[in-house]
């Protein structure tokens, strides 16, 4: 059984970081793709960034250059570093995964989620 588990959500104030984590159990880690989405109150869930397990990153191009993705095949963990956060960054942070090493970004293509993180950014 795959599971994945978020952290590192919270308050932040504008202008601010945050590094989210993404812990993988089950046997997929190491043959499949990751990603990031997120989704604000009474929108729909969006594409934040994705990374297969060879290091191939995409992102969503409004995204790029704040924030970046990471893994570390050895700790079958995800990561998402924030940077200059701003308050409509606000939502709820999730994690997804599938086999394979096609950058997906609709969610319709991860068969994994994760529960979910808040982040918070005050202005």
């Amino acid at each position: 059984q795959v599971q994945l588990s978020e952290s590192g959500g919270g308050l932040v104030q504008a202008g601010g970081s945050r590094r989210l984590s993404c812990v993988t159990s089950g046997q997929i880690f190491s043959s499949s793709v990751m990603g990031w989405f997120r989704q604000a109150p009474g929108k729909d869930r969006e594409f934040v960034a994705a990374i297969v397990w060879s290091g191939a990153v995409t992102y969503a191009e409004s995204l790029m250059g704040r924030f970046t993705i990471s893994r570390d095949n050895v700790k079958n963990t995800v990561y998402l570093q924030m940077n200059n956060l701003q308050p409509e960054d606000t939502a709820v942070y999730y994690c997804a995964g599938r086999i394979g090493a096609v950058l997906h970004r609709s969610t319709a293509e991860y068969a994994y989620w994760g529960q979910g993180t808040q982040v918070t950014v005050s202005s």
